[in-house]
């Protein structure tokens, strides 16, 4: 026995419990195969015993940990302090449908634009061919165009889908505040722009999205029908729809992982990224950050329905 088996009592407790449980089992047996037994059996369960403690001592760790980050959720959430629904439920089901069709565009139809590349074998191979993989484009389009069409009928006749529309117009405001974010990024001020609902980075964004659906859209159906379009248009038109949605593609792609990624998921304070789309909603510390503008507003009119229904109460 081992200089560190004789400091454990629990060890040697149980290796004379085994000792004495297989003297007892192994009486009168050949001494030297009764020996061969009791070493055996000794090996087996204190292996047995030590895979358990360890199993033990891992769900402890796992367990420990997982009241760590518990903890440090709690202290993120005293310091982030309120939130505030940014994105309501219905914008939220948009943003979702949106963004899968996107996916669903850009892997189904890169490989077309470059078919010579390793990856667009593979991708064309992982939907069983150039036949499915042009129906699931298809498909994609199809969720894009129902996205256009839902968004279209939300900002008409939703309060809210219309109040973010009014927003979203640029403004001269939103020129002073990119030169002013320049500026500040180059040290020149350390004041940064103050932003309301939308800062000119999101109303790119928005925009951008916009025309590329209608671009999208408007040439992909062409190329879709191109039957019936033959019939009432030269052959040069489907030739422009063609150039038109394949560079389209190509910038909407670039745009999203290079513009849109970045400020929203690679954003050093963000990043790794944020669940945003999903919860739809805003930290107090991110509001303050990021827009300023309309915390001070939200807090105005708390302020001024708290004073209204004070004299009531």
């Amino acid at each position: 026995m081992s200089m560190n088996d004789k400091k454990d009592p629990k060890r040697q407790t149980l290796e004379q419990e085994i000792k004495t449980t297989v003297d007892e089992e192994t009486a009168g047996l050949d001494p030297s195969e009764a020996g061969k037994i009791r070493e055996k059996v000794r090996a087996r369960v204190l292996e047995e015993v030590e895979r358990e403690r360890r199993i033990r001592t891992a769900k402890e760790r796992r367990e420990e940990e997982r009241r760590r980050r518990e903890e440090k959720r709690r202290e993120r959430l005293h310091e982030e302090g309120e939130t505030f629904e940014r994105f309501n439920r219905n914008f939220r089901f948009q943003h979702i449908v949106m963004f899968t069709s996107v996916i669903i565009l850009i892997v189904t139809g890169m490989p077309i634009k470059f078919p010579e590349f390793v990856l667009s074998r593979f991708l064309v191979g992982f939907w069983g061919g150039i036949h499915n993989s042009t129906l699931v484009h298809r498909i994609g389009a199809v969720m894009l165009i129902y996205f256009m069409v839902h968004h279209l009928l939300y900002t008409v006749f939703s309060r809210r889908g219309r109040r973010d529309l009014v927003l979203l117009i640029p403004t001269p405001k939103d020129a002073r505040d990119a030169v002013q974010n320049v500026r500040h990024f180059l040290g020149k001020t350390e004041e940064k722009p103050r932003f309301g609902r939308f800062s000119y980075i999101e109303k790119f964004d928005y925009w951008a999205v916009y025309w590329g659906c209608v671009i999208m859209i408007g040439s992909g159906l062409f190329l879709w029908f191109e039957g019936i379009v033959l019939k009432y248009f030269p052959k040069y038109i489907l030739d422009v729809a063609l150039e038109m949605h394949s560079d389209e593609a190509m910038l909407a792609t670039m745009a999203i992982v290079i513009w849109h990624f970045y400020n929203v998921h690679f954003n050093p304070d963000r990043f790794p990224g944020t669940l945003m789309w999903w919860h739809g909603r805003i930290s107090e510390h991110e509001m303050k950050e990021e827009h300023p503008l309309e915390y001070e507003e939200i807090m105005a009119k708390r302020e001024k329905q708290e004073g209204a229904e004070g004299p009531g109460r």
